[in-house]
């Protein structure tokens, strides 16, 4: 990839960068941990008891910069990331800013690409978080050096910088830079505008807070009608709240519970507000649209992760099958790499589409994701459901917004 070479602006590249003339001299990672198990804050079909938890990433550089950035993880998991990520200390510490930001896309391809890790996968596994978090404490720290959150650094770049972020590679069948380039020059002359907006009366959200497996029906009640209805969704979003229950195993009991939970939920906010459910990987094919045959009569507005998040034929055969139901199927909170997001999308596989901020090789990749998804007209409805996400993600809808997507229906953070 050739250095923004379209780019024309009073400011040579050299120029533009040489803010960022430093040297990454130290990489710390912590392993931090919070008991939301205690309460089973977070317990769903295949998770009955995390630890919300997060590998804390500092960067620091030669001037005493430093960048903060984390990858999430249910707990135990957090030993193993947080040892991969000291053991790719090697690519990090040395680094010239200046040379990674230049070129962040072709930046990236080489640290994904290392000669002897990539047989691990690249952008996969904890390889993926470890790079994800380790990216995104290099957004942190460019944002400090720039003294501007991420999202303005990315709304102010031309389209030919955020094309450089990205590395294309496999995905060119999907999108090509051409293309990219023409759907961020589609919306550029309203960005103005849009960003006046946008920090006028912000963008919309959803909870996935409400609905825990661990929850008993009083507690959800509880939870929608006082922390979320009054105090936040119906002040803040204008009776626009969405709210997620999460779904059980396959059984006659739980068909039961289930339908009740659902229940609740829909008599909690009323019939005018979303609703969404969530099986977390639960199911097979046929009885997740056995299942979602069952509750379409709460009108549910998607399925989240019915199947297996690596089965991608799977997930379009439920798309299928729910089409006239009027229910779409959400997925990507566990998607590895740009590659399967690709197939996803091109595929029918996903109605809305839940790309995390903390995996793949962190916000550049996520930018690629966001790409295919606005160019096949699919919305965008992060995970955020985590330690740090939501923070993350934010920076990230909020360029969606105003750079890709005026339409703020169906797309969330």
């Amino acid at each position: 990839m050739d250095k923004f070479d379209d780019i024309i602006t009073d400011l040579t590249v050299e120029d533009k960068m040489d803010k960022f003339d430093d040297i990454i001299t130290e990489l710390t990672v912590e392993d931090i941990r919070f008991p939301t198990s205690l309460e089973l804050d977070g317990s769903d079909a295949l998770h009955p008891s995390p630890d919300y938890s997060a590998c804390y990433i500092i960067l620091t550089t030669a001037r005493g910069e430093k960048g903060y950035g984390l990858t999430f993880t249910l707990g135990r998991g957090n030993e193993i990331v947080a040892h991969c990520i000291d053991s790719l200390r090697f690519l990090f510490l040395g680094q010239n800013l200046k040379e990674i930001f230049s070129n962040m896309g072709s930046w990236l391809y080489k640290v994904n690409n290392e000669g002897q890790l990539r047989w691990l996968g690249p952008e996969k596994g904890v390889i993926g978080l470890s790079m994800g978090g380790l990216v995104n404490a290099l957004w942190d720290l460019r944002g400090r050096i720039e003294k501007k959150p991420v999202w303005k650094i990315l709304v102010d770049m031309e389209p030919e910088e955020i094309i450089n972020l990205i590395d294309f590679t496999y995905i060119e069948d999907c999108i090509t830079r051409e293309e990219a380039k023409s759907l961020l020059l589609k919306f550029k002359p309203e960005r103005e505008e849009r960003e006046k907006k946008i920090l006028e009366v912000g963008v919309h959200a959803y909870t996935t807070a409400v609905g825990w497996l661990g929850y008993s029906d009083q507690k959800i009640r509880l939870v929608v009608y006082f922390e979320y209805v009054f105090e936040t969704f119906f002040t803040i979003l204008y009776n626009s709240s969405w709210l997620v229950g999460i779904l059980r195993s396959e059984d006659k009991v739980s068909r039961l519970i289930e339908n009740r939970r659902c229940e609740v939920l829909r008599d909690c906010i009323g019939p005018n507000n979303y609703m969404m459910v969530d099986a977390n990987q639960k199911w097979g094919t046929q009885e997740a649209i056995s299942w979602m045959g069952q509750l379409a009569r709460f009108n549910p507005i998607w399925i989240e992760e019915p199947t297996s998040a690596d089965d991608i034929q799977a997930h379009a055969d439920i798309s299928k099958a729910l089409k006239p139901m009027n229910i779409g199927v959400a997925t990507g909170e566990a998607c590895q790499n740009r590659v399967m997001f690709k197939q996803f999308l091109m595929s029918g596989g996903m109605q809305f589409c839940q790309v995390d901020s903390a995996r793949m090789s962190g916000l550049n990749e996520v930018l690629a994701v966001y790409l295919m998804a606005t160019k096949l007209g699919i919305p965008v409805c992060p995970h955020a459901g985590g330690v740090g996400l939501c923070e993350m993600v934010q920076h990230l809808q909020t360029f969606y917004l105003i750079s890709l997507s005026p339409e703020t229906e169906g797309r969330s953070f």
